[in-house]
């Protein structure tokens, strides 16, 4: 099945409460992310749905059953690592054989799992070589080979594409995004990379001090974020916020535009945009400005596709705007969002 239930879970180092009574439930087969910046308590719960780190506080269930207590052998679970933890001294088909190895597996049922593995993740070929002779993505290939001969109902993986260099790690994204949906194993993933959780996740669950700040599919933590955390942690560049009397406004960069290239039946809200510098992308521009005193020393940042070839010019001002449907309103003491309410 792979079901996991979190129920409140809290991890304490001394005084420091990483993990901070966090109740979450998996759907059956589904990717989920766990995305956040260092020091969130993400590896931390991780760590403990594997039985790794102990509990202060709450349990785990797993498919039904109570796992809190139980070593990680008897949770029916598979996790990879960062480092990707690979024998140096075996070979690649006895890394793969291992988990069924120890279990005292007969031989030609592990050779069978091990060649099914190797199969699934390409790299036959590369059975009888030392770690050592592999390349970056090789090694997390086996990694995967090796949790997968196991069958889990859970896969755990701890940041496996950050050793990666950026092209490798975004082939990488999309070979494991198709085995996971081709498998259906459920399957948590930790990451402080957006970009990778927005293309991986059916949910993401956004943490910060060792709480869950929001859970949602990619366009819903996108589009509505529940706090002006998620809402500047989540988007490269974040979201931009202004102040407004006792409430700060939010738009995205990609909502911002020239007033006559906003789009909206249900009316605008235009600003005076002074512009301070552009980077261009190519495909894209960033445009880097403020607009008067609602800035208060922050960029406000508006992305215009490379089709628009309006020229904008460092030190004057022009008129920008955001459709209303695009604005997002939030509590300025609390940073919780506000819903119901006219922008």
């Amino acid at each position: 099945m792979g079901c996991v239930e979190i129920r409140g879970i809290s991890k304490l180092f001394g005084k420091t409460r990483a993990v901070d009574h966090v109740d979450l439930v998996t759907n059956e087969g589904e990717f989920l992310v766990l995305l956040g910046p260092s020091g969130c308590g993400k590896t931390t719960l991780l760590r403990m749905i594997a039985g790794i780190e102990i509990p202060s506080e709450g349990e785990f269930v797993i498919d039904g059953r109570v796992v809190t207590d139980l070593p990680p052998r008897m949770r029916n679970i598979a996790m990879v690592f960062q480092s990707y933890a690979l024998y140096p001294h075996m070979t690649v088909y006895k890394n793969i054989a291992f988990p069924l190895s120890a279990r005292g597996v007969e031989k030609e049922a592990v050779r069978k799992k091990v060649e099914w593995a190797a199969g699934m993740f390409k790299i036959g070929k590369l059975l009888d070589r030392k770690p050592r002779e592999l390349s970056g993505g090789e090694r997390q290939r086996v990694a995967l080979a090796r949790a997968m001969v196991r069958e889990p109902s859970v896969f755990l993986l701890d940041e496996p594409l950050s050793n990666l260099d950026a092209l490798l790690r975004a082939s990488a994204r999309e070979e494991l995004r198709q085995f996971q949906r081709r498998v259906g194993v459920t399957t948590i993933y930790v990451t402080h990379d957006q970009v990778e959780a927005m293309g991986l996740g059916d949910r993401i669950v956004v943490m910060s001090q060792g709480k869950i700040r929001q859970v949602g599919s990619p366009l819903e933590i996108y589009q509505y974020p529940a706090d002006t955390f998620v809402a500047t942690f989540v988007g490269s560049p974040p979201m931009n916020l202004l102040e407004q009397e006792d409430v700060l406004l939010g738009f995205r960069p990609e909502t911002f535009l020239p007033v006559d290239a906003v789009e909206g039946s249900e009316g605008i809200v235009t600003w005076p945009f002074e512009v301070t510098y552009t980077e261009y992308l190519g495909a894209e521009r960033l445009v880097y400005g403020n607009v008067g005193e609602k800035s208060h020393g922050r960029h406000i940042i508006s992305r215009l596709p490379g089709s628009l070839t309006l020229p904008l010019e460092a030190g004057k001002t022009y008129p920008f705007a955001v459709a209303r449907r695009d604005l997002r309103r939030f509590d300025r003491k609390s940073g919780l969002a506000r819903t119901g309410d006219a922008a």
